[in-house]
């Protein structure tokens, strides 16, 4: 029997892709499980770890690095850049012209021996409410 390249659609993992639709957060695992446990009481941390793999390796969500259990998920949605916070750590989508990513993206193709077919550019600092002294910290 030839093993099929598809999965067979998961609740758990389309509700997992609805809330990472559903927020501007930038969500761990453990976010994601604390808010899933209740509707799936058979839960557990690794299904989500599971699911997120997939749902990346569909292309359907991407991960932001962060080391860890500190990886963090969003949608596949436009384009964009992040301010990622030396303070609170929290990940702020940022609204920038694109055209500059992609002419580094050109450049870098043109003048090394490398093919770069994306690029992902993060910033780090202080987001809005750490820079205004709100966070708490």
């Amino acid at each position: 029997m030839a093993a099929s390249n598809k999965l067979r659609t998961s609740r758990q993992r389309q509700r997992i892709l609805e809330l990472l639709h559903s927020t501007a957060e930038h969500p761990t695992a453990a976010w994601i499980y604390d808010r899933l446990k209740d509707e799936f009481p058979r839960l557990s941390l690794g299904n989500v770890y599971r699911n997120l793999h997939i749902l990346v390796e569909q292309g359907l969500i991407e991960r932001i690095e962060g080391g860890s259990t500190f990886d963090r998920y969003e949608a596949v949605g436009n384009p964009h850049c992040h301010l990622v916070c030396e303070r609170c750590g929290a990940i702020v989508d940022l609204q920038l012209p694109l055209e500059a990513i992609d002419h580094l993206t050109r450049k870098l193709n043109e003048t090394e021996p490398h093919h770069a077919t994306r690029a992902r550019l993060e910033f780090f600092g202080l987001c809005a409410n750490c820079a205004r002294g709100k966070a708490g910290y």
